[in-house]
């Protein structure tokens, strides 16, 4: 088995980890940075609205809109770091460093933008492509940076600790401490060992272990699984996140509408053009995620019918055009002008505000295993997440991550200890059926959907959780008989973070935020 010695192993090549990956490096450590697909595929390629900067105005109004947004539950302290650090670290990497071609006005001003859930204008963009423009800029700069190597095509599979993978039977009594990683090479189809000072998971989402959702194909929960399999705490995954706004049209694969255009002056109405929002929330369509979710998936289950619509009537053709023109091409795609008609747009699974628990600068409670991102819990998001603080988050918790552990790396006891040595990794030769796979991992999303998904019964929790179970069964029985694959990977990761999130949600009877739970089934 070969096995590669870093300081820095980084899961997940997103915007946490590229950003985490770029600030190691610079710092004179050397920094393995793994992923699956290539550079931009990754959840943060895909946000569309774009990300909070400035807060000059009134920071405390961002802290209001923030606890609002999470029904009065995210943690102050990761609140006060993201509003105090946030605009620092954009102006840093995205501005200074990078230069990432945001919108401006005609006298060379950042335009700002608002968002549901927000009272001001405080969110730059690049046009409705701010992900990409930021994920396109960050991929190349950091393959340029001294002390990185990106290897793409590497699927992580088990976290290495010293109480499970170590040669040496007496690291058992050490305590629970993280030394890397197993991976699999897909291109050759071989395990190597990733030895690390510091582990990284900054593997995004897990909105994929729903049948419908705006994450990029593979996003499971990986790092959650990852994480739980060695006994990292986790916190909040009952708090999935909704995005209200996917269009959908016939021939074209469903995609995330942003919420800038209502910010802008789109507004969501039924088949009969009436704007039902207006008598839900005093925000009318630009209120939080989860109050809109919750009210379009109840009103379509009232009118029996199959979407709701934006209507972008209060906004200029020319407008629509150059703000946004990705969202115009891909619905012209699909036969739909939206210059002069409505989008049809249902809910659909957006993001994990829980995760592996983190504190500010990123550790978890497994020795040298850190957690940024979407993969990681600080509480900053609480029971649901503010519109534009994704990008901002992964920023921010990078950079925190990234300094804390440089200041560790830096202490001799730290940089001379002994690395153990990772058992022998034994793969059976059997090959997995991808029939199988595929069948299974429909049958994880299906459940989720019906039964865990916007609005949830103990009932119908109670029967996920049974169909899991079983499923889980079958699951590790297929693992333990075949050769790892990605798809076998993601199958045992996905249902492992099915069932905790069915077990979180089963255990919170209270409806906050993205979790809703009533007792009347027909809802």
């Amino acid at each position: 088995m070969k096995t590669i010695h870093t300081d820095c192993l980084v899961l997940g090549a997103g915007l946490a980890g590229s950003a985490y990956a770029w600030h190691a490096a610079r710092a004179g450590f050397k920094v393995e940075l793994l992923s699956l697909g290539e550079p931009l595929r990754a959840n943060s390629d895909w946000a569309q609205g774009g990300i909070i900067y400035d807060t000059t105005p009134d920071p405390a109004a961002l802290v209001r809109d923030i606890l609002e947004a999470s029904d009065g539950t995210a943690n102050p302290a990761a609140i006060d770091q993201l509003v105090r650090e946030g605009p620092a670290a954009v102006k840093d990497l995205l501005l200074d460093n990078l230069q990432v071609d945001f919108d401006r006005d005609t006298a060379g001003r950042l335009d700002l933008a608002r968002e549901g859930g927000h009272t001001e204008r405080r969110i730059i963009h690049a046009k409705d492509a701010t992900g990409h423009a930021i994920l396109a800029a960050l991929a190349p700069r950091v393959d340029q940076t001294p002390g990185i190597t990106r290897r793409s095509g590497f699927a992580a599979i088990d976290l290495a600790t010293l109480s499970h993978s170590s040669s040496d039977a007496r690291d058992r009594y050490e305590p629970l401490t993280c030394f890397g990683c197993y991976a699999l090479d897909t291109a050759v189809g071989e395990v190597v060992a990733f030895v690390a000072k510091k582990t990284i998971l900054a593997t995004g989402g897990l909105g994929g272990i729903y049948l419908h959702t705006t994450n990029q194909p593979g996003s499971v929960g990986h790092g959650v699984a990852m994480a739980y399999r060695v006994g990292a705490r986790l916190m909040d995954l009952e708090y999935v996140q909704f995005h209200p706004t996917v269009a959908t049209l016939p021939g074209v694969a469903p995609f995330l509408v942003t919420e800038a255009l209502r910010g802008e002056g789109a507004v969501l109405v039924d088949a009969a053009g009436r704007r039902f929002m207006d008598g839900v929330h005093p925000l009318g369509s630009l209120a939080p995620r989860d109050v809109v979710s919750r009210a379009i998936k109840q009103h379509l289950a009232t009118a029996g019918e199959a979407c709701v619509y934006l209507d972008l009537s209060a906004l200029k053709p020319e407008f629509i055009r150059e703000r946004f023109p990705g969202i115009h091409q891909r619905c012209l795609a699909g036969g739909l002008d939206i210059t002069r008609e409505r989008i049809p747009v249902v809910p659909a699974a957006h993001f994990s505000c829980g995760g592996v628990h983190a504190d500010l600068q990123g550790r978890t409670n497994v020795r040298h295993l850190n957690a940024i991102g979407e993969t990681a819990c600080t509480g900053l998001h609480g029971a649901n997440r503010l519109a534009s603080t994704s990008l901002l988050e992964c920023l921010v918790g990078a950079r925190a991550a990234a300094g804390a552990d440089l200041a560790e790396l830096r202490q001799s006891l730290l940089n001379t200890q002994i690395c153990p040595v990772p058992r022998e990794w034994k793969s059976p030769a059997r090959a997995a059926d991808l029939m199988l796979i595929r069948q299974d991992l429909h049958q994880i999303r299906t459940t989720m959907w019906n039964y865990a998904g916007i609005i949830r019964s103990p009932r119908r929790l109670a029967r996920a959780r049974r169909i899991l179970l079983e499923l889980r069964e079958d699951i590790q029985a297929f693992y333990r008989d075949c050769r790892p694959t990605a798809e076998l990977i993601e199958l045992r990761n996905a249902v492992q973070t099915a069932l905790l999130v069915v077990h979180a949600a089963t255990l919170n009877p209270i409806s906050k935020g993205c979790h809703f739970v009533t007792e009347d089934e027909q809802a």
